[in-house]
């Protein structure tokens, strides 16, 4: 958590050097030529959000730095998960505290895996952040000792059927991200007007949203997948593969969420904020059936170990 939090300054940071080197772009001399092109435009804050992103450009030392502390920071975290399943002798996602350690250390390894897909260092200081936040609360609300496998949990589903739903979950993350950026980046654009300075240094909005669509297809499929594979470890453990159980029910509005926001999006022409607000109301069910759900609702899949 230390090495995270150095990694969020130093991402804080590179978002105000962001604004700064935007605001020194705005403000520095233009030509004549450069000056009526901007007219004929209507303002010269046009010229300003159609600089080129970030993301063609060099990293920046602060930010390279902020991304190998976020680096060293996940190989120390998933360290720690890893010890801690040895410590319990299986698989370190039986109850909350587990599964906050693992969940937010997948977050963290697909944002870094996706670097090599695009360039999304704009969102370190969310996933650091959110990695800060969930081991926190994981730590201090929901810490308990090493405690044998419940009876239920003693089968090889547990391995695929949460390490799936942990991967889905990373997806949606990263995805709610992009669709917030999306959102501020789209305000900026249609106000045209030069807040949040820093946003002009990053994709359109139409890019983040193809960006976000893209990521969270990926997080639906493994979504369905557990959803399926849930249902058969249902049977195999009490017999039924669907019993309308808080967790089970909880899943499958998950699922209908997200399923929803591909078919909107798709075959209804749902672009723009709808689509990102549905993406973000999506991850904030999944949050609600972590926390919530699990602490608040009684039922079969109950193991906060709390």
């Amino acid at each position: 958590m230390g090495v995270y939090l150095i990694a969020f300054v130093f991402f804080t940071l590179d978002l105000a050097k962001r604004s700064a080197d935007a605001h020194a772009h705005a403000a520095a001399p233009v030509s004549v030529g450069q000056n009526a092109a901007a007219a004929s435009r209507g303002t010269i804050a046009t010229l300003e959000r159609e600089a080129p992103a970030s993301s063609a450009a060099p990293p920046r030392r602060i930010e390279r730095a902020a991304l190998a502390l976020t680096a060293l920071a996940w190989v120390l975290h998933v360290a720690g998960a890893v010890l801690r399943g040895l410590a319990d002798g299986h698989v370190p996602w039986s109850n909350m505290f587990e599964f906050s350690l693992v969940s937010s250390a997948i977050a963290v390894g697909v944002f870094l895996f996706l670097q090599f897909w695009q360039d999304l260092r704009f969102l370190g200081t969310y996933i650091s952040g959110f990695a800060l936040i969930v081991l926190g609360v994981g730590t201090v609300n929901f810490y308990v000792p090493v405690t044998p496998l419940p009876p239920a949990l003693q089968s090889y589903w547990l391995i695929i059927h949460v390490f799936v739903a942990t991967l889905g979950t990373a997806f949606f993350a990263v995805g709610a991200g992009l669709s917030i950026v999306q959102l501020l980046q789209a305000r900026r654009e249609a106000d045209r007007v030069s807040r949040l300075r820093f946003l002009g240094t990053m994709p359109k909005a139409e890019k983040l949203e193809n960006l976000a669509y893209r990521v969270i297809v990926v997080g639906f499929v493994f979504w369905t997948f557990t959803l399926i594979a849930g249902s058969i470890w249902a049977f195999h453990a009490w017999g039924r593969y669907w019993g309308w159980d808080t967790k089970e029910v909880w899943t499958f509005i998950i699922w209908v969420l997200f399923a929803g926001y591909i078919h909107a999006r798709a075959t209804r022409g749902w672009r723009g904020s709808r689509s990102a607000w549905l993406a973000i109301v999506g991850f904030g069910a999944v949050a609600f059936n972590y926390t919530i759900v699990n602490l608040f609702f009684k039922g079969l899949h109950v193991y906060s170990g709390l």
